[in-house]
């Protein structure tokens, strides 16, 4: 199935978002069932993928592509890029999930996790896609997902929007994401693993001399002791104006992390809800080049001052919504803000 959606950029009173006809960018949903994906194009060139294979434990948002084509999500462990970082091979793309609900751990969950051990871990299982439509200014993806304990128990319910809008410069992927309980009680026990986040690739990392584990030109893991940061020229800012590694255990309504890549000025934006529970969130912000917006989690990420225990009875709902912009230039904070303030009405 092929579905295709001219997006418009709704204008605002940020100068930068109101798009002429010229800056309008088409988009096109190509579901591939029996791939396992969903290619999202933009003007007849790759964003991201929806993909949902087997060996990841849950569906995810890879690749992610800037608008001149450079990848700003690692490329491991779906891809052995050299260069690549080899730690944490749960960390694939976009992805939403908890390091505890129940006591099972969903966001730790991959191929890595011995059969000894696979039953502390939860799985996320794509269902069915109900809906690909494009039109009116947006592109549409909607999704069911189950989240599953080791017996295949299904604990919660997933429904997800994902909105795509499109202008020359700028991707916006809006995340509305339904939980509802299918079990007596689920419990988000406090746990700094979650719950909204995108693993990038090297170029958006922080600076770092720490020793690691690098993928070699043979597609081998290799431990480095001295890194090459020549290309490493990532950096956080918060709106509460707090940048670089101090990110991290800080509240903040949305985090900018930007870089270079190939001589493209690229900025990612994760923007939290008002609406959502925790908010405004936690930042579980890696100089390694994890970025995520824990709501949930609050006990470690504050040293113990916050914590929030979350839950659902049976048949109750939860919903979780995020904004991650992609831009090719940086924004100014006035215009974060514009962007923040727009998708806080939604």
């Amino acid at each position: 199935m092929k579905y295709i959606a001219l997006v418009t950029i709704m204008a605002m009173s940020s100068n930068f978002l109101s798009f002429g006809q010229q800056d309008k960018e088409p988009i096109e949903i190509e579901v591939n069932e029996s791939e396992k994906k969903v290619d999202v194009m933009v003007d007849g060139k790759l964003f991201t993928s929806y993909i949902y294979p087997d060996n990841v434990m849950k569906p995810v948002l890879w690749p992610v592509i800037s608008p001149d084509g450079n990848m700003l999500t690692r490329s491991y462990p779906m891809i052995n890029k050299e260069g690549d970082r080899t730690d944490h091979p749960h960390h694939v793309g976009i992805w939403l999930n908890y390091g505890d609900v129940n006591g099972l751990d969903f966001w730790n969950n991959s191929e890595a996790i011995p059969a000894s051990k696979k039953d502390g871990y939860g799985a996320i299982a794509h269902q069915s896609i109900k809906k690909a439509k494009g039109g009116n200014g947006k592109a549409t993806l909607v999704t069911n997902s189950l989240w599953n304990a080791p017996d295949n128990t299904s604990l919660l319910e997933e429904k997800t929007t994902f909105t795509f809008t499109a202008g020359k410069d700028i991707r916006i992927i809006d995340r509305t994401t339904t939980l509802k309980a299918l079990v007596d009680e689920v419990k988000f026990t406090d746990n700094k693993e979650g719950m909204f986040a995108i693993r990038v690739a090297r170029e958006l990392e922080l600076p770092s001399e720490k020793p690691t584990t690098l993928m070699d030109s043979h597609g081998v893991a290799t431990k480095v002791d001295k890194m090459d940061n020549t290309y490493v020229k990532g950096d956080y800012k918060s709106s509460e104006g707090i940048t670089g590694g101090d990110v991290w255990g800080t509240r903040a309504r949305w985090m900018e992390l930007s870089s270079e890549v190939k001589g493209e000025d690229v900025s990612l934006i994760i923007i939290d809800h008002p609406k959502n529970p925790g908010y405004p969130t936690y930042w579980h912000a890696r100089d390694y080049g994890l970025f995520s917006a824990n709501t949930l989690g609050q006990k470690a990420l504050s040293d113990g001052k916050d914590e929030l225990n979350y839950s659902l009875k049976k048949g109750e709902k939860a919903t979780f919504k995020y904004r991650l912009v992609v831009t090719s230039g940086h924004l100014s904070e006035s215009e974060i803000n514009a962007l923040a303030d727009e998708y806080a009405k939604k």
